[in-house]
């Protein structure tokens, strides 16, 4: 039953679902005024969304970059590094003001697990919030220190505004610091980009991969049929990491 009742309003009540369906009836209604050229062109573009909207086809999109690493069973290195995905800087918070978008908390509390496993530092690259004067790193250092982490255990990078300057700015400090085995941690779906990055600076990382976008064994459902706003995210992120991976080679 909640199976139907989530089918019900991603198909008639929510977009993409319900812009799918007026499309159709769109390219029905201009079939039966017998006018074959705009018949064709709402079928196309009612077909295109439902494709990239739907989680039989994202899915599968997002996690052909999500198994290209795997996190190390036991990790190893001498310092975590965080890369920014998104922050808020006005929002009210427990300790002050600002939070971090979900792919940025995601990331964030696998680095707290890690910190508790290895008891190193951890360097948060992400810079200034546009609109606003302070950067993701220093929110997300905030954080940090809310939960307990000590601050001459954090190290805040808050120049980098893409994975490119992640790399360059963060390389910066490893060596003024004396590191050797940085742990890198980042979206799954985005690690591919940022260890080519990190690599084409001359940085060894130990990729790290959270915030996965899909389970390692996908179970094709009923509901990987249904078109939601989740999935045309997936595909969104799919897209702009494949242009990005192929970018790296010359940005």
């Amino acid at each position: 039953m909640l199976y139907l009742v989530k089918f019900f309003y991603q198909t008639f009540l929510l977009p993409p679902g319900c812009i799918i369906l007026l499309l159709a009836l769109a390219s029905f209604w201009q079939y039966k005024k017998k006018t074959q050229k705009y018949t064709k062109f709402f079928v196309i573009i009612a077909v295109i969304l439902y494709v990239v909207s739907t989680p039989i086809i994202c899915d599968n999109l997002i996690w052909s970059l999500e198994g290209k690493f795997k996190p190390p069973s036991e990790p190893n290195g001498d310092v975590i590094i965080m890369l920014g995905g998104g922050a808020y800087a006005d929002t009210p918070n427990v300790n002050g003001k600002g939070h971090l978008s979900s792919i940025a908390s995601n990331r964030l509390l696998t680095c707290i697990q890690l910190y508790h496993k290895l008891d190193v530092p951890i360097i948060i690259s992400g810079g200034q919030i546009p609109g606003h004067t302070n950067s993701e790193a220093e929110i997300a250092k905030n954080i940090l220190l809310g939960l307990g982490i000590p601050e001459e255990k954090i190290i805040v990078e808050n120049r980098s505004l893409n994975t490119t300057q992640n790399a360059i700015y963060t390389k910066e400090l490893i060596e003024k610091h004396g590191f050797n085995e940085p742990i890198l941690v980042t979206s799954a779906f985005h690690m591919e980009r940022a260890v080519r990055q990190f690599r084409k600076n001359e940085v060894n990382v130990t990729p790290y991969p959270t915030d996965f976008q899909t389970n390692s064994i996908r179970r094709v459902t009923f509901m990987d049929f249904v078109p939601s706003a989740e999935a045309l995210q997936k595909f969104y992120f799919s897209v702009k990491e494949y242009v990005g991976i192929v970018a790296s080679k010359w940005y």
